[in-house]
Formats: C-alpha cells, structure tokens, sequence
C-alpha cells in the first residue's frame, strides 16, 4: 500500500505552485506546458495529496519545474514585500499606541472562549461547497445559520451528497459536542503561548522554529506549515523554508497563529503586527505574511476595551501594504458587506470576486471575515455565523471572527451561553502541558504574558 503523505509530494506541489505564478504574475506558461506535456496531472483541488503516486520521471521533473518556478520573479513584489522594513516602508498610516482600559483577564477569558465557539461551529463543514453548507443548513430549519450545525432532520440522500468532514462530525455538531475537541486552530494560539513564555517578546522567527521541533509533531501541521517544517528537517533556515518548494506560502496558517500577537500587545498593534511578522516568516511570505499581521493589529486594537469593529478592521489595514492584494481585498470585503443587507448576497458576490483562488488561500479567507465582521457589527454570534457561512476555510474564519468579537464583548458572561456551555470549560490539545485546559486558566496565562501595557490589579488576583 503507497503511503500519500498530504501537502508534500513535489508532483502535487507543482500544481499548486503553478496557480501560485498565476495568481502572482510571473509567466510559468512555459513551464506548465512542460509538465502538462510530460502528463503531469493538475493539482488536487481539495486534498492534500492526490490519490495515485506519480511515476518516478513525473517526481523528478516535479522537483526540477519547482526549482525553476522558485527563480522566476515577481512583478507584484515592489508592492507586495516581505520584509518588515519594506511592509512598514509601504504603510503610510503605521499605527501607534492606545492605553487600554482594565478588565483585560475578563477580555482575554472571552477571547479564548469566542475563538473556540467559532472554530468549532465551522468544524464539521470544512471543505464543503458553498451551496453543500447551505443545503445541509437549511434542512435543518437554520438558515440564515444561527446554531450549531446538526444531522437532525437533515435527509441522508443529501448527508450523503455533502458528507460533514470526516474527523469533526463525531465532536462538533449540535449533538455530540461535548467540550472543545483539539483543533489547529487552537493548537496554534497554545504554541504561542509557550513561546512567549521560554523566548518573551523578543524572540526571533528561529525560536518559532526550535519550539516546533520540539512541541509540535509534524503529522499536526498542514499546508504551509508542513512545507517549512520538511525544510527545516532537510537543513534550511527561515526565511527560506518559507519560500522553497512551498506554493502554499499565501495561504491562511500564519493568519490562524496570530491572535496570541495581537492579544498581548492590547493598544500596541504596530508590535503586535511586527511579533505576528516574525512568526509568520517561518512558512509565509508577502500575503500570507500579511494576514498575519492585520489579524494581530485588529486584535490589538480589540483588546483595548475603547474601539468598535469597524475601527479595529480599519487599524488591522493600516499594517497590510495598502497595494497589495490582501489589502484589495479587505476593502473589497468591507464594502461590499456595507452595500447588502442579505449576508448572502454579500457571500455571492465575494465567491464571485475570488472563486478563483484555493478555499485555504488568505485572499478570499480575509475578504470574507471581514465582511463577517462588518454586517455583524460586533455582535458575536452574528460575527461567527456570517464567517462559518460563508464557505472557504469555515473553522479558521469563524476562530478569528470569535475572538475579535469576544473581545469586543469584554466578558465571558457577555457571549451567549448557548455558544460557550457546550465547550464545558475544556479544551482537548496534544501540545504538552494544555489537554484538558480550561479557557478561564487560559486567560490566566496569556495576561501573564503582556508586558507593555500596565496590568490593574484586579486582573492579577488568583
């Protein structure tokens, strides 16, 4: 039996990397009718690995097309660096910072409890279309989505056509959920959290990279993450492994990594954003980067207790290089959910705008949590079920869109009880130290962890 390791095959990465040039400019046309002539087969659209191993010739030209499309320049590269000199140098509008207001432990105890709801409301429809997420939605009677999803009244002709993703449905719908089962969205944030606490506030993208090796098992990374960890394993150094032999360096991992950046640095998004930068350029570049950075920056600016949603997505765009693609598609996420009153038709025009990118890539990713966040003007469910409901990468959407609106809401006892009850105050995770966590020790150690904003009192009381 052939062993399909997912996200790593050069005669699958080819595929990918090709969409890639596309999507940012460089000519691969001769390259892709090289590979199109030897037989090469199109990237998986959905999987990490295709299903049948490639002959040896197609894996060895795959490597040799890879090195050539890792030469070709960018055109889109004087507006979309990497570097944080050149993103800062590109940001007219770098942000400063505000003091935030107390109550930070409560905020942060909302934060964990809201990016844990939102991750696990879009677990068990990942990877589904659009029009599956809605169908399976409607026959339960919750579309517009307003609940748990469930399998309850749901007929299994269409539970058939649109299965629930295979490895959440047993802990994530509405009927089995029974605490916060592990997710990498989650795993992320407590890999932060252990970061901070062996590196502090300064450490360099090669601790990000130590700490992986020693806490995080390969088999637990996917896309991007996984590309940098091999590189890592095969001798390279940051920023290399996340340029080389890596299509998915645009894609949403670092984005899902940074709300640990953006929550200990409350009123100070310029650091967060700059913390998010140094972590993600282990396995991003350009765009991908940037997710990171505007995820951390709003969130700051979440964190202080004083801004609305509107101002915290306004701040997060002020670290994105207003010519770059991502920063188009924040705008174009925040207007065109100003225009409709329907979130589906906000979610039609979005699919429309960017259907052509992969549904993990940070483009259409951010574009919609945007949007979600927008029409719910901060309310929490509101913000969560936009996000989930509108496809693409649904338990990464609704995590960020949960832990932007939890801060918000400033208060574990704000967020709706049917949203944080199922989650029992637990939350399973292999990174050593955490399974079985609750949210509330959670909020404990990351206010530990916050060093340039005063902590009152009242936050530091056992």
């Amino acid at each position: 039996m052939n062993l399909r390791l997912t996200w790593v095959q050069p005669e699958d990465l080819i595929g990918h990397e090709l969409r890639q040039a596309a999507e940012d400019g460089r000519d691969a046309s001769e390259i892709a009718g090289r590979w199109r002539a030897a037989g090469g087969p199109c990237a998986p659209p959905a999987a990490g690995a295709s299903a049948v191993p490639a002959a040896p010739r197609l894996r060895a030209l795959a490597l040799a097309l890879l090195d050539e499309l890792d030469r070709l320049p960018s055109p889109l590269a004087r507006d979309e660096p990497s570097s944080l000199a050149g993103i800062i140098g590109a940001c007219p509008s770098w942000p400063g910072v505000t003091r935030p207001d107390g109550a930070l432990r409560e905020r942060l105890h909302a934060a964990w409890l809201g990016r844990a709801a939102g991750c696990l409301l879009g677990k068990p429809v990942e990877k589904l279309p659009l029009a599956g997420i809605r169908a399976l939605a409607r026959a339960a009677g919750n579309w517009p989505l307003t609940g748990w999803f469930t399998a309850r009244g749901v007929p299994a002709e269409l539970l058939a056509a649109h299965p629930w993703n295979r490895r959440s449905a047993p802990t994530s719908l509405a009927e089995n959920i029974d605490g916060m089962p592990e997710d990498d969205d989650l795993n992320y944030p407590l890999l932060n959290l252990l970061l901070l606490q062996r590196c502090g506030d300064g450490f360099t993208t090669a601790d990000v990279a130590r700490l992986w090796l020693d806490e995080l098992p390969a088999a637990r990374t996917f896309t991007a993450e996984r590309v940098a960890y091999r590189n890592l394993l095969a001798g390279l150094e940051p920023p290399l492994t996340a340029s080389h032999h890596n299509p998915f360096r645009e894609w949403i991992g670092a984005a899902i990594r940074a709300d640990v950046h953006g929550w200990t640095n409350p009123g100070d998004p310029a650091s967060a954003a700059a913390q998010a930068h140094r972590d993600a350029r282990l396995t991003h570049t350009a765009n991908g980067v940037y997710g990171a950075m505007f995820t951390a920056a709003a969130l700051a600016e979440a964190a202080t207790g004083r801004a609305d949603v509107h101002q915290c997505l306004r701040t997060g765009l002020r670290v994105v290089p207003p010519g770059s693609r991502l920063a188009g598609a924040i705008r174009t996420g925040i207007g065109t959910a100003g225009r409709y009153d329907d979130f589906d038709t906000v979610v039609d025009r979005l699919h429309a705008a960017y259907g052509n990118y992969h549904w993990v890539h940070v483009i259409p990713n951010t574009a919609l949590l945007c949007a979600a966040l927008t029409h719910a003007d901060g309310d929490f469910g509101g913000s969560i079920c936009r996000a989930v409901s509108g496809g693409w990468d649904t338990d990464s959407n609704g995590a960020t869109a949960g832990s932007l609106a939890g801060l918000l809401a400033g208060h574990p006892d704000r967020l709706p009880e049917r949203w944080t009850a199922p989650l029992k105050n637990r939350l399973a995770t292999t990174v050593g130290g955490f399974d079985g966590i609750g949210f509330d020790a959670l909020a404990r150690l990351t206010l530990t962890q916050l060093t340039r904003a005063p902590i009152p009192q009242e936050d530091v009381r056992p």
